[in-house]
């Protein structure tokens, strides 16, 4: 964790919102095998320039509540647990959204449109303000930034991360056609 210069020109990058999976319900389940799924995506298309970033918040349900240099212990010993390790960057836990999101998802969020205009029942959900139509809605949502630094894909948290995989290689494969 930490801060590190990333150098767009190389790079196509996965932003992942991340948590600790704190319960196992049917959807806790598939945000784990998520952690799973993230760590074989990027380790595939690592030699071909590409990164994922893990991003843990808290602002969804209170499930991310540890401080941050708790969160690798979290996710090694407890969800996904097994002596799970991120093989990607994770960073410190930030805000998303709000009036004190990051910058990063200011720029991310204005530049892909919104994955939905609801956010069903948010009492004891979500917990920032005010609420706006492109905030990200909840956990493992994920972004894809191109080399040149612009978002050029947003999905919602609940697509699988063998189809977010589809479209990044579609896209990787336009990227490529484009520079032949």
């Amino acid at each position: 964790m930490g801060n590190i210069k990333i150098p767009w020109s190389s790079l196509l990058l996965l932003v992942a919102l991340l948590h600790k999976v704190s319960g196992l319900s049917n959807t806790q389940k598939k945000m784990l095998f998520c952690f799973l799924e993230l760590n074989a995506l990027h380790k595939e298309l690592r030699d071909v320039g590409f990164t994922v970033l893990g991003f843990p918040s808290n602002q969804f349900g209170k499930q991310e509540p540890g401080e941050n240099n708790e969160i690798l212990s979290a996710l090694k010993h407890v969800r996904p647990g097994n002596g799970f390790v991120p093989n990607f960057q994770l960073f410190e836990r930030g805000d998303v959204n709000g009036n004190d999101e990051q910058a990063l998802f200011t720029f991310l969020k204005n530049s892909c449109p919104p994955v939905g205009d609801s956010f069903g029942n948010p009492t004891n959900r979500l917990f920032w303000e005010p609420l706006m139509i492109n905030d990200i809605k909840w956990n493992f949502e994920k972004f894809l930034v191109g080399p040149d630094g612009k978002p050029v894909m947003r999905w919602f948290s609940r697509v699988n991360v063998s189809e977010v995989r589809a479209d990044i290689l579609k896209y990787f494969s336009q990227f490529v056609q484009k520079a032949i």
